[in-house]
């Protein structure tokens, strides 16, 4: 299995620091801790597709876990034979893996069986499943996206990229892919025959998670870097002259800028806000329309590498895991845990 130090990077004039100074935590009652976290770093959490009471959660401990928050309990757990990077639900009671062994995964949360759907020819680095035509994307390090029918289940398409595949979202029929060298490629699902909008990353540096709007008008996108981008799909010049991009995840101390790479993202599906989570162990609330920061969260442990809203927007799950950044371990690594919080309308709502 590869390190997964395997994961670090440094800019041309500047190392991104990930390092934390040891902090304690303490519950309150809008936050709490899910018990049995895995037991290696967390690669992503994902609430139910209409539910803010099952989460399901990858990890580089080679499983899938699927939670009850309400209880506190977790249901089930099923494994690969190598590090799990991303999962996605396709309904209620089946979920979708894959990871540096490169085969996708269905679960059967109902019948406790899985199925080996298909395999990539590099490790799988993302999957989301889409509505509106019925299918789960899987985007590669071997520079493809692939398609998959659930019904079938089997690959109804195999769609090359120019670069590996960091990240990938949807937004209604269209589908925005993040690659190496700050590629972004957008694909109408509908016609896969061409690539609808070919573009470039606004931030200068590695591109490390692209989420779409709820409201399909755009997406954003954060970097190693700090920084995070506000996109908008409608190519027209005026619509483009809206996109702006601003810094976050920076701290300063003792008159040095530290700048930390932002992870992740998720939006709050009724109010078109969106959280992002960086390795300073933050996790801020961003109005992105109106340009402001909406709140920030106490600081968590360690690197946050994964952040999801519920579909209703009341819960947001935050994974906390230690990301390997550094040339060298810590002596205490902090440990690997998810926290769920009850957000209010006074932290996500747009002012």
């Amino acid at each position: 299995m590869l390190p997964r130090r395997e994961f670090r990077w440094r800019t041309k004039n500047r190392t991104v620091l990930t390092s934390l100074i040891g902090f304690r935590m303490t519950e309150t009652r809008t936050e709490f801790k899910l018990k049995s976290p895995p037991e290696d770093g967390i690669s992503s959490v994902k609430f139910g597709p209409n539910s803010s009471q099952f989460l399901l959660v990858s990890s580089w401990d080679k499983t899938v876990r699927l939670y009850d928050v309400v209880t506190n309990n977790m249901r089930l757990k099923y494994s690969h034979s190598m590090a799990v990077l991303d999962s996605c639900f396709q309904d209620a009671v089946h979920s979708y893996s894959g990871g540096l062994d490169a085969t996708l995964k269905m679960y059967d949360f109902n019948s406790n069986s899985e199925t080996v759907v298909g395999t990539h020819d590099a490790a799988i680095r993302c999957i989301e499943h889409s509505n509106e035509i019925n299918a789960v994307a899987t985007g590669s390090w071997d520079s493809t996206v692939k398609l998959w029918d659930p019904r079938s289940p089997q690959c109804i398409g195999t769609h090359t990229q120019p670069a590996k595949v960091y990240t990938l979202s949807l937004c209604g029929e269209r589908m925005v892919v993040g690659m190496h060298g700050r590629k972004v490629y957008v694909w109408d699902l509908r016609n896969m025959g061409y690539v609808q909008q070919r573009r470039e990353s606004s931030l200068k540096y590695q591109t490390r998670c692209i989420k779409c709007f709820p409201n399909k008008q755009g997406y954003v996108l954060s970097s190693i870097e700090g920084r995070v981008a506000v996109e908008y799909l409608d190519p027209s010049p005026e619509v483009q002259k809206k996109k702006y991009a601003f810094k976050c995840h920076r701290i300063k101390e003792g008159g040095t800028e530290k700048i930390y790479p932002v992870n992740a993202i998720s939006f709050h599906n009724a109010y078109n806000t969106f959280a992002t989570g960086g390795s300073d162990g933050y996790v801020n609330i961003w109005d992105g329309f109106n340009k402001k920061r909406l709140c920030q969260f106490h600081r968590y442990a360690t690197s946050i590498p994964s952040l999801c809203f519920s579909h209703d927007g009341s819960v947001l799950a935050i994974a906390c895991s230690y990301m390997y950044e550094h040339e060298e371990t810590p002596d205490n690594v902090p440990e690997d845990n998810i926290y769920v919080r009850y957000v209010t309308d006074q932290e996500t709502k747009p002012k």
